[in-house]
């Protein structure tokens, strides 16, 4: 059993640390405030391929692996888990082509993303006002007529929603089959009849674009549904087995920095005397709180390198995600209670990590169906 990283990886994730530190750290808090899209640092981290790693090189891109990706995403979150979100999703985005896509979608979609001097989007359009946890329940509707199907619903809490190039939108032929009915569809921005409704003003996460879409006779051709019609419920499960380490080590990298500002502030601040690090309350939180980190990372590593092997591993990404996402919240909620009223104050960093991630723990299937998917394979 061997924890090391290759030197390959370690050279990946120094590039992307300093791309954090020196390109998004500086901007965070000013995304934070304005709400608006980070299209500048967007447009960096393509020309650093962050945007595409996952893309295989016959597409065009550099064909990184789930581990490689999770080393990114961890870096990324570091420096701000809204600008990683909208980075990070858009690698989620391109699984249902990567996994579903036949060699004409490849390579029309894929190779659209990978750009580096003129940057673009997707999104994963799943979730419904009517269908969240309960995915099998949406209610958009998918009607053949000739070579195309007609589109008419409404999605919601959308990632990249209104700045992306195309979405994989998930539909149903038949709502009476349930998730037997639903397809996946791909879906270009400019489709007459697509549009973007309501873009959401959220507590945290607020550099990333969350939108609702709206579908209103939405043309697309048969050529564009991916796997075939009734499949787009097992297209929809199997990106997310295979994305959530990815959003558990979003939360290793933003517990991974509240840790540190924690830290260094229990070392400058005295109270009876001595630096409240020196105090076994505070000391005892600290260590807590690095073991956490340490044992989300290895559950996230673990899932990412099953992946990498090609082997099952849906109950490992569910505990990735939902311990990656759990110590997240609580490595925050003690970093805010070592800067004790400071914390509260969003002169400090620990306020804006703190709201970031709540949302972690929502997204991608909340955590607590992490624990019913979960329970089902110990169960099967």
């Amino acid at each position: 059993m061997d924890f090391a990283l290759t030197e390959e990886q370690k050279a990946l994730q120094r590039t992307v640390h300093e791309f954090a530190a020196n390109e998004i750290r500086p901007v965070a808090r000013q995304y934070d405030e304005s709400g608006e899209f980070p299209w500048e640092v967007i447009s960096k981290a393509a020309r650093l391929e962050l945007t595409y790693s996952g893309v295989p090189e016959e597409y065009g891109g550099p064909g990184l692996g789930m581990l490689d990706n999770v080393i990114i995403i961890e870096e990324l979150g570091w420096g701000c888990v809204g600008i990683a979100s909208a980075i990070a999703l858009n690698q989620i985005a391109i699984l249902p082509v990567l996994l579903a896509g036949t060699e004409e979608q490849k390579r029309e979609y894929l190779g659209r993303l990978t750009d580096p001097d003129n940057p673009r989007l997707c999104a994963f359009g799943l979730t419904e006002p009517e269908a969240g946890s309960d995915a099998a329940s949406l209610k958009t509707r998918a009607v053949r007529d000739g070579d195309e199907y007609v589109l008419n619903g409404q999605k919601c809490f959308i990632t990249n929603g209104g700045v992306a190039d195309f979405y994989t939108v998930f539909a149903t032929v038949d709502p009476a089959k349930k998730y037997q009915g639903i397809t996946a569809f791909l879906v270009d921005a400019d489709t007459p009849g697509f549009s973007v409704g309501k873009i959401e003003h959220k507590m945290g996460m607020r550099a990333s674009r969350t939108a609702e879409l709206i579908l209103e006779d939405v043309r697309v051709p048969a050529s564009r549904v991916l796997r075939g019609e009734g499949q787009g419920f097992y297209v929809a499960m199997e990106t997310l087995d295979t994305s959530r380490p990815g959003v558990g080590a979003i939360g290793v990298g933003l517990a991974r920095a509240a840790f540190e500002e924690a830290l260094a502030y229990s070392k400058q601040r005295v109270q009876f005397g001595k630096p409240i690090c020196r105090q076994q309350a505070i000391a005892f939180m600290l260590a807590d709180m690095a073991t956490k980190i340490d044992y989300a990372r290895l559950l996230c590593y673990r899932a990412a390198w099953m992946l990498d092997q090609g082997m099952n591993a849906i109950k490992e990404s569910s505990m990735a995600k939902y311990v990656g996402t759990d110590v997240a919240m609580e490595v925050c909620t003690d970093a805010v209670q070592i800067h004790g009223g400071y914390g509260y104050m969003k002169d400090y960093l620990v306020e804006k990590l703190f709201r970031d991630a709540k949302i972690l723990q929502i997204v991608e299937g909340t955590n607590q169906i992490q624990r019913l998917v979960l329970s089902a394979q110990l169960l099967a």
